[in-house]
């Protein structure tokens, strides 16, 4: 039997504009896994990292109306009597902040969005979901590049078995009901965490640190995982020796300013020169560290101002162009207003995304080709 340990998130300046449901649910990474949103209950659950950045354990996220200034985080431990030390509860909160953008600046950003587009105000758009860390933010957007949406999920779940597998202190593992059956290596640490679970069902590890994913063969790596995730192996690789090297540390550090460290184009520059990062991906990581002027243009973007916008003859030539004409006007948060339409499309066609079942996630949208390559 496991013990519990509940933690508290104040959220501060963020109290009058803060929804759960909105904060979640309205970027296609809250269906990636580790992540596990409940319709009913309107929480969210996933492994994060403690302080040492090598443990995980799993955590539940709940906002409660009786209490709206707080976020609840129960924390599911190994043992009765183990507690969290300080240094893993400020890890977590930090990361469950990360992810939910409950910062001074997030909030300002949200406040000055919703000056310059006032519908945004009225729908409580202003928050784009992310993950705990700029690294899965960053291998996340590779995933989502010339794939159909439904392996973008695939090749997320992979990630997470393969930290489970490579982790000797996982911690409470996520459970993936599925039809397919394990290796027998999952199975033998599977047993180790004596979990309940069916003979159809997979558990998952949390998402793979840049550190684990470095330390691993080279060979073995691709080998194993370039079936999986085609040409993103390599890069996938590239990226994590890359943020281990210290070799990114900036995105990191222009990320936790408070003001804006460097300018957007910059920015850019930095990551362009990484493996694997075309516009597509620089502009989905530059949502994610807090800059919103590049709207990240692939053939949903198309599709988008063809049927939104009624730019009939959008295509791969026009696109930018045309982005700018009609998202300049919100600078600098053309991605957010971009982001809340699309994410309006996706409602008014499948239903609210935070009420639709796990087992439907992989039809919200069709091929999605990104131009990065």
């Amino acid at each position: 039997m496991g013990g519990e340990w509940v933690l508290t998130l104040a959220l501060g300046e963020s109290k009058s504009s803060f929804n759960m449901e909105k904060a979640v649910c309205n970027h296609g990474f809250f269906m990636m896994a580790p992540n596990r949103w409940s319709p009913s209950a309107k929480t969210l659950q996933r492994p994060l990292r403690l302080a040492d950045g090598a443990s995980s354990v799993t955590v539940s996220i709940s906002h409660s109306p009786l209490h709206s200034h707080l976020l609840y985080i129960r924390v599911l431990l190994q043992s009765p009597s183990k507690a969290l030390s300080l240094s893993d509860s400020n890890a977590i909160l930090e990361q469950v902040g990360r992810m939910l953008r409950i910062t001074k600046r997030d909030e300002r950003d949200v406040r000055e969005f919703q000056k310059v587009h006032p519908q945004a105000k009225e729908r409580g758009f202003g928050r784009v979901f992310r993950s705990p860390s700029l690294f899965e933010d960053a291998v996340k957007s590779i995933l989502l590049c010339n794939c159909s949406w439904a392996r973008t999920l695939k090749m997320a779940e992979a990630l997470c078995k393969l930290q489970f597998e490579v982790t000797e202190n996982h911690v409470h593992p996520i459970k993936k009901t599925t039809t397919s059956t394990s290796n027998k290596g999952l199975k033998r640490k599977r047993a180790k965490t004596k979990a309940t679970d069916d003979d159809d069902s997979q558990i998952m590890g949390n998402f793979p640190n840049a550190r684990e994913i470095a330390s691993l063969d080279k060979s073995y790596f691709l080998e194993k995982y370039t079936p999986i995730l085609g040409y993103r192996a390599k890069h996938i690789l590239s990226l994590a020796k890359d943020f281990e090297s210290g070799k990114l540390n900036g995105l990191e550090v222009a990320e936790k300013a408070e003001e804006e460290a460097l300018h957007h184009e910059e920015m850019i520059l930095i990551m362009k020169k990484i493996r694997g990062f075309g516009p597509f991906v620089c502009a989905n990581v530059l949502m994610c560290i807090r800059i919103y002027e590049n709207v990240p243009a692939d053939s949903e973007t198309i599709r988008h101002l063809q049927q939104v916008h009624g730019r009939k003859n959008c295509n791969k030539k026009t696109i930018l162009k045309e982005v700018k004409e009609i998202y300049d006007k919100y600078a600098p948060f053309q991605c957010l207003a971009y982001w809340m339409e699309l994410l309006e499309y996706y409602e008014d066609k499948f239903g609210k995304l935070s009420e639709l079942p796990e087992s439907s996630y992989k039809t919200i949208s069709g091929s999605r080709l990104k131009f990065d390559h």
